[in-house]
């Protein structure tokens, strides 16, 4: 079974999460397209934010797991 493509802003933002918590610098981001970039920085800066505040290890998956349902 296929699985059906995911809208660019969406996998944007899950990849710029992912970039965040794993403590990459936001000028990594792939995307030239402002609204897709836009998401990406959003994901990033949310990611960052849940790196600070501890969001790491099992804790972390977890809250990556429901901001990308």
């Amino acid at each position: 079974m296929r699985r059906q493509k995911r809208d660019p802003s969406e996998r944007a933002f899950q990849k710029g999460y992912m970039a965040g918590v794993n403590g990459k610098n936001k000028e990594q981001c792939p995307h030239e397209q402002a609204t897709i970039r836009q998401q990406w920085l959003t994901g990033w800066r949310e990611g960052r934010t849940d790196q600070w505040d501890g969001y790491t290890g099992v804790s972390g998956l977890h809250k990556a797991e429901n901001k990308m349902s």
